[in-house]
């Protein structure tokens, strides 16, 4: 009992002495990391965004050489002449199947036409694949590009089998998809997964719904529709045997979730909400998980759940303790986000920001859902914008003068495309937090609170599976300089490279190698330590 104590003490006075040993930048002793690479969580699935909408002009009509640096930004892995990324190697590309209200045109009661999507079902059921062809292009090269899996998604049925022929709702709360029209639906998608076999694009997952929750009704954005469970069960019932019969590796994705309390609680939205209970229970009558290819995840989006400190943390939670106490087996997929909420450091959605503001609260959401709910995937929304809306990844305008609401019709053909701080934001977590790494249990010794360590520091931890490759991202949303020390960490590792990348207001993932343990962190900025 003696030696033990003794060692834990000379352990305690040994994290003290490195805590204090080197100051930071703003005159402060250094933070140091306390790592337990023994304690872990979820393994690590990837990061992604989808296709909607702006990808369908883009990819048809834009000059090549555009579309491919957007591709770049988006999906490369390459590093330039000075070890820069080149772009955030997203490891999910979400594939919108349209529902056919592109074909409506004026008529699908949907007025933008950017929010507006081709369908390869024709009306008299034969199909057209030269439809979606922009879209085609970017899965084209986000294959190229080593993007490690692809999915499938729907906002609507076929406009040919919804009950108003239209691709949203006609009110209440029920499926838009006429009665006997769910083996045809399923087939549809069957269809559509063999098509894109014969070229070369195999999907590894299909998610048939979007935001069930929601009405979806008039007046219309876009296409959507609600769905209760028994209907999304039923569907899926339909769905499964026939991907089994010809694509057993296809995993059926769902619900997609429009709030994440929807996931695990009553709402009030009759039969749309408690999913995790209704549909991963084995006690309910819309029970899914016995059919095979339903993925052993449950998808989420972290809307309305952001702006106030409180909300995000106990939200997570929440999801997290829900999942750990009844569906240990289930992982969670954070899967669509985008600025929806008023927020006193960055406004609202409305008015794009390419700065630094809104990156670093995506990172604080970023860092939420991973650290506090183990979400094992996390994906933007849109990763291509033509909006005056916080709501892309990359941004396309007309020029120096032309922020991209008004006269966006003009984009369809050709113009400028820009890269912002929540893309490169985001890269310093899909750069570096690969499909397959475990998250570590990582803290700073600083003793924060949780609410003070959002509003300052934040830090999570993940190791390869061959323990020979650990990442580090840290977000500062604080005003000051941090230095982190990974001394006592570092302390029985040997020939161990460090290399730290900087996202901040004047750094795109900028490489920096590191000589010794310490970590610079700068102000507002989000920083990858990548040890090998």
């Amino acid at each position: 009992m003696y030696i033990k104590q003794t060692i834990t003490l000379l352990a305690l006075i040994f994290v003290i002495v490195c805590s204090c040993s080197t100051n930071n930048n703003s005159g402060g002793a250094a933070q140091e990391v306390l790592v337990n690479e023994n304690q872990t969580y979820q393994t690590m699935e990837g990061f992604g965004a989808s296709d909607c909408w702006t990808i369908q002009f883009v990819g048809a009509n834009w000059p090549e050489a555009k579309r491919e640096g957007i591709a770049d930004l988006l999906f490369s892995k390459e590093i330039d002449q000075n070890g820069n990324p080149k772009g955030i190697g997203l490891s999910q590309w979400r594939f919108n199947i349209g529902g056919g209200t592109a074909e409506q045109g004026d008529q699908s009661g949907i007025p933008n036409v950017w929010r507006r999507a081709e369908c390869f079902l024709n009306s008299d059921g034969t199909y057209d694949w030269n439809r979606q062809l922009g879209q085609q292009w970017f899965l084209h090269a986000a294959q190229k590009r080593g993007v490690e899996s692809l999915l499938a998604f729907n906002n609507t049925p076929p406009v040919q089998y919804t009950k108003n022929g239209k691709g949203w709702s006609p009110g209440g709360d029920r499926y838009n998809l006429q009665a006997d029209k769910y083996d045809d639906y399923a087939h549809f998608l069957v269809e559509v997964c063999k098509y894109f076999e014969s070229i070369g694009v195999n999907f590894d997952y299909v998610s048939p719904f979007n935001e069930p929750q929601w009405d979806w009704k008039a007046p219309a954005t876009q296409e959507g529709t609600p769905a209760r469970n028994k209907e999304i069960a039923q569907l899926v019932n339909e769905l499964s045997p026939l991907l089994a019969q010809q694509f057993p590796a296809i995993k059926i994705a769902v619900p997609e979730a429009a709030q994440l309390q929807f996931l695990y609680e009553k709402r009030g939205y009759e039969n749309r909400d408690n999913q995790l209970k209704e549909l991963f229970d084995s006690s309910s009558d819309s029970y899914i998980m016995n059919l095979p290819n339903v993925k052993n995840a449950v998808m989420g989006h972290s809307y309305f759940t952001t702006s106030k400190l409180d909300t995000l943390i106990e939200v997570r939670r929440k999801l997290k303790n829900y999942l750990n106490t009844y569906h240990k087996d289930l992982a969670y997929w954070q899967s669509e986000f985008c600025i929806l909420e008023k927020h006193k450091d960055i406004g609202g959605g409305n008015k794009r920001d390419l700065g630094m503001a809104t990156a670093l609260y995506v990172a604080r959401v970023i860092h939420a859902d991973l650290a506090l709910a183990d979400a094992s995937l996390w994906s933007w929304w849109t990763a291509v914008s033509p909006m005056d809306y916080k709501d892309g990844l990359v941004y396309i305008d007309l020029g120096a003068e032309q922020k991209g609401e008004t006269k966006y019709e003009n984009l369809r053909e050709d113009g400028y495309f820009r890269d912002s701080k929540t893309l490169w934001v985001l890269g310093n977590y899909s750069r570096f937090v690969q499909p397959g790494m475990i998250r570590i249990l990582t803290n700073l010794s600083n003793k924060l609170s949780l609410k003070e360590q959002m509003n300052q520091l934040m830090i999570s931890g993940y190791k390869s599976a061959d323990d020979r490759k650990y990442t580090f991202v840290v977000v500062n949303y604080g005003n000051e300089n941090n230095t982190l020390s990974f001394n006592y960490f570092l302390k029985d590792k040997k020939n161990v490279t460090i290399t730290s990348y900087v996202t901040s207001k004047d750094k795109n993932l900028e490489k920096t190698n590191v000589n010794g343990a310490n970590v610079n962190v700068p102000a507002r900025s989000v920083v990858s330590i990548v040890m090998e």
